[in-house]
Parts: structure tokens; C-alpha cells; sequence
């Protein structure tokens, strides 16, 4: 499961809404890739459809879907949002990271 924070939530229907996306049928996809300075890299994205091997939650009214693969890295996440001045805009909290470069946007286990 993949929880998202209350500042993460409004965030997120924000730039969906502005994206064409509707946050009440449209997902936002969670993704997990190689690369970045830590060896493994997150992906965020919208999407409107899923596949058949996706995994589909649904936590603080927003719908996420997962590929098979990604969601083994993924599983206790919870996805924050820093904004203002020093923000770092969308963070990934993940307590399977062993790692985790400055920037937040890569991590290795």
C-alpha cells in the first residue's frame, strides 16, 4: 500500500485538474525505474487507464496504480509534498531505502 499525505492529495488533484486528468476516475501512476545518483529512481505520473498486471489503492480519496515490479520497492511508501521557498516538491517516503540521495528522487536498498 502507498499512502499520500493530506499536502501531497491537494497537490496532486491540483495538477491533474490543470493536466485535463479527473482525480475521481484518473490515477496517478507510482513507478520505480534504474537510475538516478542512488541507483534506483522514483516515476510519478497520471494515467487514465491500468494494466492488467497493475496494482490499483486508493488512500486520502487519491487512486494509485503500480506496476508489478515497481510496487516490491514501493510497499509502505508514503508520497509527501514540500512546498514554498526551500520545497522540494514531491517526496517519497520509503522505509525499504536503504539509501537515499539529497535530492530524494533516488534511493537504492
Amino acid at each position: 500500500m502507498i499512502q499520500v499525505s493530506e499536502t501531497a492529495k491537494k497537490r496532486v488533484v491540483d495538477l491533474m485538474t490543470e493536466g485535463g486528468f479527473d482525480a475521481t476516475t484518473d490515477y496517478v501512476r507510482v513507478g520505480v525505474k534504474s537510475g538516478g545518483c542512488s541507483g534506483l529512481s522514483y516515476e510519478l505520473d497520471f494515467d487514465k487507464n491500468i494494466g492488467e498486471s497493475d496494482k490499483v489503492f486508493e488512500d486520502n480519496a487519491v487512486r494509485i496504480v503500480v506496476d508489478k515490479k515497481s510496487f516490491l520497492y514501493l510497499v509502505g511508501t508514503t508520497l509527501e509534498y514540500s512546498g514554498g521557498l526551500n520545497g522540494k516538491g514531491f517526496v517519497f517516503n520509503n522505509p525499504n531505502a536503504q539509501r537515499t540521495c539529497g535530492c530524494g528522487e533516488s534511493f537504492s536498498l
